[in-house]
């Protein structure tokens, strides 16, 4: 006989993809957890619930996050006429802060997949693109800006990283989700005021052993 395991997920209010209400409403049915969205968060809780303690703090902060964005994905999948109610747009509440904070690691996870863009990112978390982009109008950076930055951050890195001097330099884009390499080109020097090919350079020759080296 299997045994069962417990695994508690605690959400702010302000991190519900649905109203408080229609969220307790859900939470008091049977979520099927055999197939789409239901079975995907049983089956990672699960194992959550059987390797966590194998795992470091930082570690289990992070699997935290990931098990907070399944099962609100998976209430939003079942919340039948919120959109009707609510326009898909997130609950008000006083701690904007905790959504933001949710895209901002939902960005991250997912820079090096071309298909990134603000349409996909409000979808994701079931409100509209207008929305999404007020909620990055008081950093004073648009979301695709944001994007297009944190791209390029990681780029930058890797080109001047020893153990990846010898990866091309249209891979090291592609890695982190841009498709073109002229564009990405022309986007790294206009961020950096050099080219992907004059980072690599600098990288190579800082790495490079001194004469005076013995």
């Amino acid at each position: 006989m299997r045994s069962k395991t417990t695994v508690t997920v605690r959400l702010p209010g302000s991190a519900l993809p649905v109203p408080i209400e229609d969220a307790q409403r859900l939470l008091a049915q049977r979520i099927s957890g055999e197939t789409g969205m239901g079975a995907i968060a049983g089956r990672f809780l699960r194992t959550l619930g059987s390797h966590g303690a194998e795992c470091a703090p930082r570690d289990l902060d992070r699997l935290g996050r990931v098990a907070a964005d399944l099962i609100t994905a998976c209430l939003a999948g079942h919340h039948d006429g919120a959109g009707d109610r609510t326009g898909g747009e997130p609950p008000a509440g006083p701690d904007p802060r905790g959504w933001l904070e949710r895209i901002d690691t939902f960005i991250d996870h997912n820079l090096g997949d071309p298909g990134l863009t603000p349409q996909t990112i409000a979808d994701r978390h079931h409100i509209s693109v207008r929305r999404l982009h007020l909620m990055f109008q008081d950093r004073g950076e648009s979301v695709a800006a944001t994007i297009r930055r944190r791209r390029l951050e990681h780029c930058h890195a890797d080109l001047a990283r020893p153990a990846l001097l010898a990866r091309p330099i249209h891979a090291v884009a592609a890695r982190w989700g841009f498709g073109s390499a002229a564009v990405f080109s022309r986007a790294f020097r206009e961020a950096y005021g050099i080219s992907p090919t004059e980072r690599r350079a600098q990288a190579r020759a800082a790495d490079r052993p001194h004469p005076d080296t013995p």
